[in-house]
């Protein structure tokens, strides 16, 4: 075995590499075998090789205060083709079941006639907008993009974590991470035949044009993002250029006659479809928050009246509420009539008579979350937790049961990650993410693969410190060749220079050039 795996040690998880010590899984040969020759001090020599262009092409993320390359693992995580049919098929089943619950709570809300899902879950849900009620998408179409966080637990098992389908965010870093590993390792991608993640700007193009609004021939689809100061600004130019549409900020836009304009040196043009990457509460300052100024007057007037189509929708929030993760297998059997193919984790809803005294009983034993966190923010892991960190989540609890879940403990999988200059295990998850364009759910193959970098911990998010890995979806037959480059260069162009039909954006006046 190669020498950076002498000292690696199995942690108590299931690893994905190592079935026992010194037996590598069969999926994980031919990386095992590119890796063998390689002297430690060379792979970290890769690793600061690719930090460094991941810096030089601005593909970097904020932590601490500072902007950081993007922290990419050279060993990939592997998944087989069972593996990855099992994962398919759970993910577009939990996608078919939120999208038929998002239709049911903004329209006959039988679940809850039915007793499936208790009204307070939906009423006092703050992601529950009303200005989204009787509003019916083209094609049924809520979720368009879906990112659903999955583990795998002590015995192997996939289990689902949570789910992620108001502005889910990371796709851009596995277009990025692929793009890196096939220039480290191109021989490896001849060897075996790894599903290309080239595909997904077009597949997401062909989604968004199926959702627009009936009777628009040839619909013109922007991406409407916060601006170059928003921690995604490098993922939603990306995409607008995987997609050879406009990049927008919401002044480059104007409502009138609740129709949706975009401003350009050739005059107006019509938009049909918004591929939003800012939350419900910034996009319309006539509906949410009236001091935004990042989003688009008049915009959810628009949508109300069928003239342009936001994706994601507005009011989704209510479906990645992780209470309501609590319910899904239940809405699973509910509005699909299947059993459940991915499991939840184990979990407790405090504001259920009888569960909040269970959950307080056993707080220094579970994972604790807001039902509203991301990013990580606001996890307490009991058995790590100190105990005035412990008191203070319990005070938290009892004040808002609403408010929080808990979580059996999931010792997330491992996988041999470069520590300086030697392997060790950290743990890992995955986040698959999934196309809706109304007759199907897409699920890209591979996925965002986060590895928690310090040793032991099990918060993956980069926000936190932590890491990636490419993720490789092994297809059954030969391999058919080297992967092309699917990225090319950093998008350069600004959001309003040189759109790509021809038009120049036109800023509004006032607004900061960039």
């Amino acid at each position: 075995m190669a020498d950076i795996f002498d000292a690696y040690a199995l942690a108590d998880a299931w690893d994905e590499m190592f079935e026992r010590p010194g037996e590598v899984r069969t999926a994980y040969e031919p990386v095992l075998a590119a890796l063998q020759p390689m002297e430690p001090a060379e792979l970290r020599f890769r690793a600061d090789q690719m930090a460094r262009s991941f810096t030089d092409r601005g593909v970097t993320y904020a932590f601490a205060g500072e902007e950081r390359p993007w922290p990419l693992d050279l060993v990939p995580r592997v998944l087989d083709a069972l593996e990855w049919d099992l994962i398919q098929r759970g993910v577009s089943q939990r996608v078919r079941a939120l999208e038929a619950y998002l239709a049911d709570a903004y329209g006959p809300c039988r679940a809850f006639e039915d007793g499936v899902v208790p009204w307070r879950l939906l009423l006092n849900s703050p992601h529950f907008h009303r200005a989204a009620h009787g509003v019916e998408p083209p094609g049924g179409v809520r979720i368009h993009v879906a990112g659903i966080d999955l583990v795998r637990d002590e015995a192997g098992d996939f289990r689902v974590l949570e789910d992620n389908v108001r502005v889910p965010s990371g796709v851009s870093y596995v277009i990025e991470n692929r793009r890196a590993m096939t220039r480290i390792f191109p021989s490896l991608f001849a060897e075996q035949h790894v599903l290309p993640v080239d595909g997904y700007g077009q597949r997401l193009l062909a989604a968004l044009r199926a959702s627009a609004p009936d009777g628009v021939g040839d619909p013109r689809v922007v991406v409407l993002t916060p601006g170059p100061s928003n921690a995604a600004y490098f993922e939603h130019a990306l995409l607008a250029r995987l997609m050879g549409v406009q990049l927008v900020e919401g002044h480059d836009l104007v409502c009138r006659g609740n129709r949706v304009w975009m401003r350009t040196t050739r005059g107006e043009m019509p938009v049909h479809v918004v591929y939003r990457r800012l939350d419900d509460d910034f996009l319309d300052p006539l509906h949410f928050r009236p001091d935004s100024v990042i989003g688009c007057p008049g915009i959810m007037n628009a949508a109300q009246a069928g003239n342009v189509t936001l994706a994601n929708a507005v009011g989704n929030g209510i479906a990645d509420d992780k209470l309501l993760y609590t319910y899904v297998p239940d809405l699973i059997r509910y509005y699909l009539s299947e059993e459940p193919v991915l499991p939840n984790v184990e979990s407790f809803r405090p504001d259920e008579p009888g569960q909040l005294e269970a959950v307080l009983d056993q707080l220094d034993q579970l994972v604790v979350k807001p039902v509203d966190g991301a990013g990580g923010q606001g996890i307490v892991i009991g058995p790590h937790a100190d105990r005035q960190t412990l008191d203070r989540v319990r005070k938290e609890v009892v004040a808002d049961p609403r408010g929080w879940i808990a979580q059996r403990p999931v010792a997330l999988s491992t996988s041999p990650t470069l520590a300086g200059e030697r392997m060790a295990p950290r743990h890992i998850d995955l986040r698959p993410f999934a196309v809706n364009d109304g007759s199907d759910v897409w699920v890209l193959p591979g996925g965002l693969t986060r590895v928690a970098l310090q040793e032991g911990n099990l918060i993956v998010n980069s926000s936190q410190g932590g890491g990636s890995k490419d993720t490789w979806v092994l297809a059954e037959g030969p391999a058919e060749g080297p992967v092309a480059d699917p990225s090319g260069p950093l998008p350069e162009v600004a959001p309003r220079q040189l759109g790509p039909d021809g038009d120049h954006l036109v800023p509004q006046e006032g607004a900061q050039q960039q």
